[in-house]
C-alpha cells in the first residue's frame, strides 16, 4: 500500500512532526507501522526539501497540494515565498496589493493583523510541514553525510523564518505523535545558532555543490543574518559576529557580486549589472556567481503562482499596452498590476522629489542616478493616495521572464527566472550596517556600501550613519521579501510614529500600530490542538 505525504499535513502543524505517513508519484513510500515514519526514496525526498521553497504540491500551480483544501482553500497560499513576501512586504514600506479588500490584504496592509489572519496560517503550516520533512529525511531516511548537513540547513532555514515571523512555536526535530514542546525566541535562536556552527564544516566547500543547493557560504550567511538581528530576537547584539560571518561570505572566493551587464542581440535592449540578477538566464549570465542559494525556477517543470512567477506576473498592466511594449515582460499571462510600489520606496531613491513619468528604464535610473530604481511610472501615480486604485503606485520592472542574450525562455505562461532567495549584496550590507552599529559611521563600512552603490552607478555614501544604511537596505532588496526585518530592527516599525508610509496602520498619510504586531499570532487550531503552546502577547 502506498499513502500520500500531504493527507496528513493538517493535523502534522498541530503536533509538529506526525507521521510522516506517504507520498505520491515520485514520493512514494512503503508503511511499516502508522505511528512511525515510513521508508522513502532518498533522492526524490531529498529534491523535495529543496523543492518546498518554491512548490506547493506535487501538481504544478495545483492540484496535489502538500497541505490540504480543509486547511487553506488557496493552495497558492502556501507557498512558501509567497507567503513570507506577502507578511514581510505588504506589512512594510515597499509594496501594496490592487485588489486588497477583495484578496483578503488589508490586514496586512493596514498593519491590523489578528490571531485570525490567514496568510500567517497558510506560511505557519508551510514552515512545519517542511519542517517535518526534514525531520523524516534526517532521522529516518538519508544517509550521505553531505545530504542529512544540507537537510538541517534547510530545516535551521524554516526554524529561522519562525523566529522571525512569529518568534515562538513548537519545536521538534524528530517525527512524532506527540505535542511538541514550546520554544520562545531566545530558545528558537540559541537552536538555530548552534545547528548552523555544527553543520558549517560539513557543508560542501563554496562553489563546490550543484547549482540551486547550500554549501558553506549559505550557512554564513544565515549565521550573519541572524547576529545582525540577535538584538530583536534576544535582547542582546552580536554585530561582532555578524561582522565575521559577512566577512566570510565576503572572503569566500567564489562567489561574487556581478558587474557585467550585456546588449540584447535581437532587441538591442541594454541590461545593467543589477538587472542581470532577476532576468530569465540568470542561472548562466554571470549572475549565478552572485546567487548563494537560488530557487530554481522554470517554466515548464517548477510551475508555481509564488516566487518569481508572482513578482512578474502580478507586476505587470493587462490594461497597458505601452507598459509590454515598453518593457517587455516575457510572459502573455499578466495579472493585471495587482502589486503596486508604494511612493515611500520610490522615495528611497529620489528624496522627496517627484520621479519622472516615463516608460523607459533608461529614464528613470538616469533621473534616480541609480541603476535600481527599475520602476515603471508612465500612467501612474507616485504615492498611494486611494486604495485599490490602479493608477496608484508606480509599477515594478525589476523581475522579468526575459533572456540578456535574446534566446527564448522555455514558457512564456510560467517564468524560468530563478529567485536569488539568498545572494552576495546581502553579506556587504550586513557588515557594513553591523560596523557602523558598533564603531559608529566609518570608512570600512563606506567601502562595503561603495562597492555596491559602484555596481548601481550611485554615488558613494560617505559616513554612512543606520538611516542611510537602512535605505540603502530598501535600494538593494526592495521586492526581495524582507523589508518588515529591516524596518523592526531600525525601529521604523511597530510602536513608533516617527517613520510613515502610505496606510501604514490604516491611515492615508500613516499612523503608530502596536509593538505587538512585530511578529504575528501562533494559530488558535495549533494552541487547541497542543498544550503546551503560548500565544504571543497581544493577540490573546
Amino acid at each position: 500500500m502506498k499513502l500520500n505525504i500531504r493527507k496528513y499535513a493538517a493535523l502534522m502543524a498541530c503536533a509538529c512532526g506526525l507521521t510522516i505517513t506517504s507520498c505520491t508519484g515520485d514520493l512514494d513510500v512503503t508503511p511499516i507501522n502508522p505511528q512511525q515514519t515510513q521508508v522513502a526514496n532518498d533522492d526524490a525526498l531529498f529534491n523535495k526539501l529543496y523543492a518546498t521553497f518554491s512548490l506547493t504540491g506535487q501538481q504544478g500551480n495545483a492540484g496535489k497540494p502538500d497541505i490540504p483544501s480543509n486547511v487553506m482553500d488557496n493552495e497558492g497560499f502556501t507557498q512558501y515565498y509567497r507567503m513570507q513576501w506577502y507578511l514581510n512586504e505588504f506589512t512594510s514600506d515597499e509594496a501594496a496589493w490592487t485588489w486588497s479588500g477583495n484578496d483578503n490584504l488589508q490586514g496586512l496592509m493596514y498593519n491590523k493583523y489578528t490571531a485570525n489572519e490567514g496568510f500567517a496560517l497558510g506560511l505557519y503550516y508551510r514552515l512545519y510541514f517542511d519542517i517535518t520533512l526534514c525531520n523524516s529525511y534526517i532521522n529516518d531516511i538519508g544517509k550521505d553525510p553531505q545530504r542529512l548537513a544540507e537537510a538541517r540547513f534547510i530545516r535551521a532555514y524554516n526554524y529561522a523564518s519562525v523566529l522571525d515571523i512569529f518568534g515562538a512555536g513548537p519545536f521538534c526535530t524528530k517525527v512524532s505523535s506527540d505535542n511538541a514542546v514550546y520554544y520562545n525566541r531566545q530558545q528558537l535562536f540559541d537552536y538555530v545558532e548552534s545547528e548552523l556552527l555544527d553543520i558549517e564544516d560539513k557543508m560542501a566547500d563554496p562553489g563546490r555543490n550543484t547549482y540551486g543547493r547550500a554549501d558553506k557560504v549559505a550557512v554564513w550567511l544565515l549565521l550573519s543574518r541572524l547576529y545582525l538581528n540577535a538584538e530583536v530576537y534576544t535582547g542582546h547584539e552580536r554585530n561582532g559576529d555578524a561582522m565575521i560571518y559577512a566577512n566570510k561570505v565576503l572572503n569566500n572566493g567564489y562567489y561574487h557580486l556581478n558587474f557585467d551587464g550585456a546588449t540584447n542581440p535581437i532587441t538591442g535592449e541594454k541590461y545593467s549589472a543589477y538587472q542581470m540578477l532577476f532576468l530569465a538566464d540568470n542561472n548562466s549570465n554571470g549572475a549565478q556567481y552572485e546567487a548563494i542559494l537560488p530557487v530554481l525556477q522554470d517554466g515548464i517543470t517548477t510551475r508555481t503562482d509564488g516566487g518569481t512567477q508572482l513578482l512578474i506576473q502580478a507586476s505587470y498592466d493587462n490594461k497597458n499596452d505601452n507598459m509590454e511594449t515598453d518593457v517587455p515582460s516575457g510572459t502573455n499571462r499578466s495579472w493585471g498590476k495587482c502589486l503596486q510600489i508604494k511612493g515611500k520606496l520610490v522615495d528611497q531613491f529620489f528624496k522627496g522629489a517627484k520621479a519622472p513619468e516615463t516608460g523607459s528604464i533608461a529614464t528613470m535610473t538616469a533621473a534616480a542616478n541609480d541603476d535600481r530604481a527599475l520602476f515603471y511610472s508612465k500612467g501612474y501615480k507616485q504615492y498611494i493616495t486611494e486604495v485599490d486604485q490602479l493608477d496608484n503606485g508606480f509599477a515594478s520592472v525589476k523581475f522579468r521572464n526575459v533572456r540578456s542574450d535574446g534566446a527564448r525562455t522555455s514558457a512564456i505562461d510560467y517564468v524560468d527566472t530563478d529567485l536569488p532567495l539568498m545572494r552576495m549584496a546581502e553579506a556587504y550590507l550586513t557588515y557594513a550596517e553591523a560596523s557602523v552599529r558598533k564603531f559608529g559611521p566609518n570608512s570600512d563600512a563606506d567601502s562595503k556600501l561603495r562597492e555596491l552603490r559602484d555596481r548601481a552607478h550611485a554615488a558613494p555614501l560617505n559616513n554612512a550613519t543606520l538611516d542611510d544604511i537602512c535605505a540603502e537596505w530598501a535600494r538593494e532588496f526592495w521586492f526581495e521579501g524582507r523589508r518588515r526585518m529591516d524596518l523592526i530592527r531600525f525601529n521604523k516599525f511597530a510602536g513608533q510614529s516617527d517613520y510613515k508610509w502610505e496606510f501604514m496602520g490604516g491611515e492615508a498619510k500613516g499612523t503608530s500600530f502596536p509593538s505587538f504586531r512585530k511578529v504575528f499570532a501562533i494559530p488558535q487550531a495549533d494552541l487547541s490542538n497542543n498544550p503546551n503552546l503560548k500565544q504571543n502577547n497581544g493577540y490573546n
